[in-house]
Parts: structure tokens; C-alpha cells; sequence
């Protein structure tokens, strides 16, 4: 799943790319449209969610694609006005993190790139 994902080392081979300052107007099938042209789409997830009752002053967009040469491809279109606001697109690093017995229930989560 495009959820188990994080910022980290290994960015060549990743197939996902992060979209930040995405207008709170946009919805999933809009940001669906405009990397469909880039490449064959496996998920998309945007945050908030296009059904989310709270108030959204901007979401942030996840776009997993089946070939990892779309993520390049793909970082041309920042700085791209989309609805009323330039695009941010980067690479995000893929990060499984398995929770099991042996961690004794502590919460793993990924550091930003700022925290490394």
C-alpha cells in the first residue's frame, strides 16, 4: 500500500513521487488525470481525502506508478500552476515498516529528510 512510504535514501529506484501545495479544491480524479499522462498510475492517495469533513487549506498528494522512470518524468511538472498553485512533485522513497511481536508494541515512523 502507497501508505507504508517514507522519506529516505534509495530515491533512483522509487516509484512513488510526493505532491505538496496541492490546491484544497483538487480532487484525487483531477490529480489522477494529470500524472496519467506521465506514466501508468498503481495507487494515488490524497490528504486530506476528497471526503473529509475538516476544513483543508492544502493537500498533499502520493502517486505510486508501475515504472519508476515516470518519478523523473513526473518532476518536470513542478512548479506547474494546477488549479491555483505551483506543484511541488518529488521523489518519495518506498519504506515497509513490519510491526511484529518482537518490538514489543512500539510505534515505528519515518524521519523526514530534515531529521536523517
Amino acid at each position: 500500500s502507497i501508505i507504508s512510504v517514507g522519506v529516505g535514501l534509495g530515491l533512483s529506484s522509487t516509484h512513488v513521487i510526493q505532491v505538496t501545495n496541492v490546491s484544497p479544491s483538487t480532487t484525487s480524479e483531477q490529480m489522477r488525470t494529470l500524472f496519467g499522462f506521465l506514466g501508468t498510475i498503481e495507487e494515488l492517495k490524497l490528504f486530506p481525502p476528497d471526503d473529509s469533513p475538516l476544513p483543508v487549506t492544502s493537500r498533499v498528494c502520493f502517486v505510486k506508478f508501475n515504472e519508476p522512470e515516470s518519478v523523473g518524468v513526473s518532476q518536470h511538472l513542478t512548479n506547474t500552476v494546477f488549479v491555483d498553485r505551483a506543484l511541488i512533485v518529488v521523489p518519495f522513497a518506498e519504506v515497509t515498516i513490519h510491526d511484529d511481536h518482537r518490538h514489543c508494541g512500539t510505534r515505528h515512523t519515518a524521519k523526514s529528510r530534515d531529521q536523517i
